[in-house]
Order: C-alpha cells, then sequence, then structure tokens
C-alpha cells in the first residue's frame, strides 16, 4: 500500500497537500518557515541518512517536494554518512541554479526507492488550464508583451535563473531571480514612469525542460496584489504547469483589481 510523504518548505501549498492527503507523513527542515501543523517531523539537509531512515520506517512509498525552501548553508563537517555519500555530486552544483540542486535530490530520492511525484500530479485542479482563469480578456498589447516575456523566459533557461518576467510595451521591466516574484513585482512598482510603456504583464511559466515534480511555478492572491501596485493589466501563466494558490482568494483578488490571469500554452 502506498504512503505518501510531503517535504514541506514555505507558502501555501504544503498545506493544501495535508489537507488532500491526511495520512501523509509531513517533513519539515531546520531553518526552512513552514505552514504545517503538528504532528510533523524535522530534519536537517545536512544528515539525510535520517530522513530517508525515517521515511522507510513511516512505509513512505511516494514523495513531493512542496513549497519555498531556498538554499541551506551546509557545512560539510555535519554531513552523516548518507550525505558525505553524494558529497562529491552536491558540492560543485552548490554555485548553479535551484533546478541543478533539486535534480540532484530527485536522483538522490530516487536511489533510496521512492518515487518522487509532483504537487500537480497530486492536486491536478490546482493547475491553470488554457484561457481565462478570471478577470477580462487581455488586449492585444498585452498578449504581446506575454509573448515577449516568455521569449525572454525561454532564453534563459540554459541560466537557470527564474520563472518570471514583466514586460510594458516591449520593454522588459523585471526577471524573477533568487529573491522571487514578489521581489520583482515591488521592483517593477518602483520603475519611474518615463521608463515604461504601457502597463505591462507578467508570465509566469517553467523553465524549458524544467522537471515539474519539483520547483513547480505558482502564483497567488498576494501575487495578484502584488501585480496591482506594479500597475501591470495582469498575469499570463503556462497553461497545465503553474500552480494557483487559494484559487478562491485569488479569483477575489482579481476581481477587486480589474487584473487578469490567462493560461496560455507558451
Amino acid at each position: 500500500m502506498k504512503r505518501l510523504a510531503i517535504l514541506s518548505g514555505g507558502g501555501a501549498l504544503p498545506a493544501m497537500l495535508v489537507k488532500n492527503y491526511p495520512d501523509a507523513m509531513r517533513i519539515t527542515f531546520e531553518g526552512v518557515p513552514h505552514q504545517l501543523s503538528h504532528p510533523f517531523n524535522v530534519h536537517n539537509f545536512e544528515k539525510l541518512g535520517g530522513l530517508f531512515e525515517a521515511m522507510r520506517l513511516g512505509r513512505v512509498t511516494d514523495v513531493v517536494l512542496a513549497g519555498a525552501m531556498g538554499r541551506p548553508a551546509l557545512d560539510p563537517n555535519d554531513f552523516d554518512a548518507e550525505t558525505m555519500l553524494i558529497a562529491p555530486r552536491l558540492l560543485p552544483i552548490l554555485r548553479k541554479g535551484d533546478d541543478a540542486i533539486l535534480r540532484l535530490f530527485i536522483s538522490v530520492l530516487e536511489e533510496q526507492g521512492f518515487t518522487v511525484v509532483g504537487a500537480h500530479v497530486l492536486l491536478p485542479e490546482l493547475t491553470v488550464d488554457e484561457g481565462i482563469f478570471s478577470g477580462p480578456f487581455p488586449t492585444e498589447e498585452a498578449l504581446k508583451d506575454a509573448a515577449r516575456a516568455a521569449d525572454i523566459l525561454m532564453a534563459l533557461s540554459p541560466l537557470d535563473v527564474g520563472q518570471g518576467a514583466v514586460v510594458a510595451g516591449g520593454l522588459c521591466l523585471g526577471i524573477e531571480t533568487l529573491q522571487g516574484t514578489d521581489e520583482m513585482l515591488r521592483f517593477v512598482a518602483s520603475t519611474p514612469g518615463h521608463l515604461r510603456r504601457g502597463k505591462g504583464v507578467l508570465v509566469k511559466a517553467p523553465k524549458r525542460g524544467q522537471d515539474l515534480r519539483v520547483d513547480m511555478p505558482a502564483v497567488g492572491p498576494d501575487t495578484v496584489r502584488y501585480a496591482a501596485v506594479a500597475g501591470l493589466a495582469g498575469i499570463v501563466v503556462s497553461a497545465g504547469q503553474v500552480i494557483v494558490l487559494d484559487p478562491d482568494e485569488t479569483r477575489e483578488a482579481l476581481e477587486d483589481t480589474d487584473l487578469f490571469l490567462i493560461g496560455r500554452v507558451l
């Protein structure tokens, strides 16, 4: 019989998974903020052997990684035997993007006999289908800006930088980096008016070739509110490849701000 383990980072997604899979093992990590309620197990990235043993004792077969985790500060002197075994693969990629680190983590989990599943598989109703999710239909200018932002994201995909970009009047106003989408939108909001042409659009999409089982792009009510403060016309996401957190509240935020959210094949 299969049992799920939820490896939790920050944000609403892990709690949504717990609500739908109450029998899942809940796992958090030292130094990583989370919104899970007890019971949960706390583990350390430097001692992966303890994590794997706990999951085996809990009869875990499937694993989902959900929520923002950031990059832990790792001290090789604190590695346990299991982590030491993967250190030759881990340490060289710590200077690369998040995608490279997450791909390695997936490989290690699979080598340990666990099946890694994506949150979008467990909660398929949360992904945005092609078409309008809520709000007014975007103008032709907004769709052109969305296409330009998508081109930028696809061009940057090999560099493993981020999953979001803002374009207004054909000009790029912001690219998501390690700080995240909200910080990018704050930056866009501070852009002087004489540097802007039109309202602009936020595009969220996975990197080309990204493994959607981890680090899947997400938007939510806060994304909508920050986009409104930034003066944007709306949000375009890659259809079927972006999760909406708190769908009802996100729809309310879109109605309150008169922004659109639409899924497109990018």
